[in-house]
């Protein structure tokens, strides 16, 4: 167990990224998101010679999501990932409290205390979510076998559920979470200076920025890079500030200190 992480684990369509995102926001916490560490992942698992990653990797992407779900279970590393969470969260400051998510976080990995939890999609929720990023039937078919996957695997470990059926609004999923970990947020660390946060907040952007490059340097990758956006966050480093700013990946500035108009380094708007 690292006493310094809190576990948000789900299958994709959960609002896991949101909810972290806004949790580590809101109270001064490091955001780790699983996703954004992908392809870094992949890397090490085709170093270390797993066969899985490397037949992955040899596939066109065609090839990859034709493969029987089970298949493509096992090739999207999901178990094999959750140690590798593990070693990179081993060399981050205990300094402030991480917030950790992402569909390899495992109750073997998180443990089943008051520092993890998980966000489990009614069908009809992740199938209205999964149709918004307008996905092919044979990524669904792997998303799917998540849901069962981790389903099972936290009943039986006793792990804390929390079921995202459409009742509770983005608002009142973050609150329950915030209930869940009150006792760990209580005996902290968190960041409070400004200057704390906006140094949380560039980390959580230059994970992304990295994650877009890692993709776009494979020789298969598709797209191009000078037109991928993506929103990241107001380094303002102001407690309460959850605004977001659209860039170019490629464009992304190398320095710190990227601000929503009208924001100062921990100042409020004008």
């Amino acid at each position: 167990m690292l006493r310094s992480v809190l576990w948000i684990g789900g299958p994709p369509g959960a609002g896991k990224s949101t909810v972290a995102r806004l949790l580590a926001r809101r109270h001064g916490l490091r955001w780790y998101n699983a996703d954004a560490h992908t392809w870094e992942h992949r890397d090490r698992a085709i170093a270390a010679g797993h066969p899985e990653a490397i037949r992955w990797e040899a596939m066109t992407p065609e090839e990859r999501w034709a493969a029987p779900p089970a298949e493509k279970l096992a090739m999207s590393l999901h178990h094999e990932r959750g140690p590798m969470i593990v070693d990179d969260l081993r060399v981050l400051p205990p300094s402030p409290l991480t917030v950790a998510e992402g569909t390899p976080v495992t109750p073997p990995v998180a443990g089943t205390g008051d520092r993890a939890v998980w966000l489990l999609p009614s069908a009809e929720v992740q199938r209205d979510r999964l149709a918004e990023r307008n996905l092919s039937p044979r990524v669904l078919e792997l998303y799917t076998a998540l849901v069962r996957e981790i389903g099972e695997q936290v009943t039986e470990y006793g792990g804390r559920k929390l079921i995202v059926d459409g009742h509770r609004g983005v608002e009142e999923t973050v609150a329950a979470v915030e209930d869940h970990f009150a006792a760990a947020l209580a005996e902290g660390p968190v960041a409070t200076s400004a200057a704390e946060r906006s140094r949380l907040l560039r980390y959580a952007n230059q994970a992304i920025v990295a994650q877009h490059r890692a993709y776009f340097a494979r020789p298969w990758a598709s797209g191009d890079p000078r037109e991928a956006v993506r929103a990241f966050a107001c380094e303002c480093g102001r407690a309460g500030c959850e605004e977001q700013l659209e860039y170019v990946v490629a464009d992304f500035p190398a320095q710190p200190g990227i601000l929503a108009p009208g924001h100062e380094p921990g100042r409020s708007p004008r």
